[in-house]
Parts: structure tokens; sequence; C-alpha cells
């Protein structure tokens, strides 16, 4: 049985998290969480013991437990993964929920969230501490950088290439050989026919360019 986990983060996809662990097998230590009000709470009876520079909780992590950092926002999600690098000498696990279909010859990262229904086809590299929210369908040989975001099923077709902390809405439709820019952002619902430049977000069927 693998080790016990803890969960850094108490809001957003934390308990999405933890359902994934269970339905692996896989026991959840407890919560870390900054924010104070939610200390001494539960999530579905699991605590949330107190904040995510508790040294005592700390050093079990690479002894007696494993990491995931639960955290939607890329800039505090990135600061507990250089802590845990820096202070434990070591990197997130992936969240893989047991009803998520990957491919063989698909590749991921550490840090991963993968929740219930997504797909992964042959081929495909998914970079490391990406968020794939529930039916997300990533067809063959895509390439998915760096802490990416891809929403709930949105549909990304073969050869297309998305850029570290590229942001895909839900539902989105992404055609096979699009590029998605660095830090590109792509609405709901949206139907993307052609490369998305960096920093760049578009919107509609077809996506267009949303001016800033």
């Amino acid at each position: 049985m693998e080790k016990a986990v803890i969960i850094f983060g108490a809001k957003g996809i934390a308990r999405a998290a933890l359902e994934i662990f269970r339905s692996n097998g896989i026991e959840v230590y407890g919560f870390l969480d900054d924010d104070t009000k939610t200390h001494q709470t539960e999530i579905d009876t699991i605590p949330v013991l107190g904040k995510t520079d508790d040294h005592g909780f700390l050093k079990l992590i690479g002894q007696k437990c494993e990491a995931f950092v639960a955290i939607d926002e890329n800039s505090v999600r990135k600061k507990q993964v250089n802590m845990l690098m820096e202070k434990r000498k070591t990197m997130p696990m992936n969240a893989v929920h047991k009803m998520a279909q990957l491919s063989e010859s698909a590749t991921l990262g550490h840090g991963n969230f993968i929740n219930a229904r997504v797909i992964l086809g042959a081929g495909t590299k998914v970079g490391q501490h990406c968020i794939l929210n529930s039916g997300a369908v990533i067809e063959h040989n895509v390439t998915i950088g760096d802490f990416v975001q891809i929403g709930a099923g949105t549909v990304v077709n073969a050869d297309v290439t998305i850029e570290k902390e590229a942001f895909i809405g839900s539902g989105a439709l992404i055609v096979s050989g699009v590029k998605i820019g660095k830090k590109a952002r792509v609405g709901a619902g949206s139907v993307v026919v052609s490369d998305v430049a960096d920093g760049e977000t578009v919107f509609g069927n077809p996506a267009v360019k949303i001016e800033k």
C-alpha cells in the first residue's frame, strides 16, 4: 500500500483530491491550510491540521507521508511546490482518479490532479502540477506543459500543444494541431481553430481574441 498523503489546501479542489485518493485506497492523513478559519474543521471526516508551514507535519513528508498540493491558483500552487522541494526535497505526488482512463503510452510528471472520466490518449505528455477536471478528453500525441488547467468536459484533439500555465475553460473544443501559448486563456465553451499566442485570451465559436 502507498504511503498516506497530506493535502495542502482545504478549499477548491481539495475535497475532490480527497475523493481521488480514497478511490485508490490511499489514506489521507489531513489537510494543511493557511486560512486559520479552516483549522479544527473537517472535510468528510478528515481534519484540517494547521498551516502549510507547520514543521510538525512537514517533517512527516518524505518519511511517513507523501504530499499533494490541492490549490487552484497557480501562484500559490507554485509557492507550495517550491517550499516542498526546498524544505523536504520532495515533489508532490499525482492524484489520479481510478475512473480516469490513461493510455499505457501516456506520460505524467509530478503533482497532477486528474479527476474522474478524464481520458489521456496514446503518446500524450502531461507536465507537472496540472489540473485536468472531470471528463476532459485529451486525444493522442497532445503535449501539455506545467501548471496547465483544463476545465470539465473539454475536448483537446490530436497533436495539440498547450504551453505552461495556460487555462482552458470548461467545455472548450481545441481542434487538431493547434498551439495554445504560455499563460493563454480559452473561455468556457469556446471552439479554438487556430493558434493562441502567449498571454492571449480568446472566446467564442470560432474563438477570437478578447482585448483587455
